[in-house]
């Protein structure tokens, strides 16, 4: 199984930017969006062989997640049950017959750390959401995570130490996440590969000189780590301040 997750910073811009070329080309079986920044009606985006579900935040223009997949889930739903956080359009699961997908925008922190603590609540909501999926098959869990785990995930870690995506308080959450039970997919394969990144700002030509952090991740609860074949960073790909990532998996 061939799935791709891709932050889209607005995919109605994103289309613009050769979106829909790299949809078809990679041809997968699952596709995930993050920050897509529309609302229902906003985008016409249907794919020959997929199914689309959306997950739209409140606010206009804001946030928003959806997902594209060729197999039919059996069940799929929006959020996390918890009304404080899925009005923002967060998270979608879709569920089949042995595994779940759950695709997740995680909160940014914000200058001035404004939302850390609002951060630090979600994250431990969502680490019992995935649990208690968890408990009943495995998972694969993807997205933009908004935080840089180790100081190899970012370019210049000793000078973003306090900024938002790798504080401490930040990294330890996801440390939290992965001891209970859960695999970093690209760290598994490749533990020591530096300069690989996803996301890099818009600004000081930063993509070009390739000063970025890894922040959009593949992360599979650990009873499938061993059927991971490949995790992809395609950073070729423009059209976002975000790149799309993959994940093979025999699954």
């Amino acid at each position: 199984m061939k799935i791709i997750s891709w932050n889209v910073n607005g995919i109605r811009a994103c289309i613009n930017k050769g979106f829909i070329e790299f949809f078809k080309n990679s041809n997968a079986d699952v596709f995930c969006l993050q920050e897509t920044k529309c609302q229902e009606g906003q985008v016409e985006l249907k794919f020959e062989g997929y199914e689309d579900f959306w997950n739209s935040a409140e606010k206009k223009g804001y946030s928003g997640t959806a997902i594209f997949t060729k197999q039919k889930p059996i069940r799929v739903t929006y959020g996390i049950g918890k009304e404080e956080h899925d009005k923002e359009g967060r998270v979608i699961t879709v569920e089949f017959e042995k595994f779940y997908i759950v695709n997740i925008y995680t909160p940014n922190s914000k200058r001035e750390l404004e939302r850390l603590d609002y951060r630090q609540i979600w994250e431990d909501e969502i680490r019992k959401y995935l649990l208690i999926l968890k408990a009943k098959k495995p998972v694969i869990m993807c997205g933009d995570l908004n935080v840089a785990h180790k100081e190899i995930d970012l370019k210049n870690p000793k000078s973003n130490r306090k900024n938002a995506g790798f504080t401490d308080e930040e990294r330890k959450k996801m440390t939290e996440l992965l001891e209970a039970g859960f695999t970093d997919s690209f760290r598994y394969l490749y533990p020591e590969k530096e300069n690989a990144y996803t996301w890099w700002s818009y600004m000081m030509k930063a993509r070009e000189k390739n000063i970025g952090w890894r922040i959009d991740y593949f992360i599979v609860s650990n009873d499938i780590k061993d059927k991971i074949k490949e995790s992809m960073i395609y950073d070729e790909i423009l059209g976002s301040d975000h790149c799309p990532i993959g994940l093979e998996i025999e699954i």
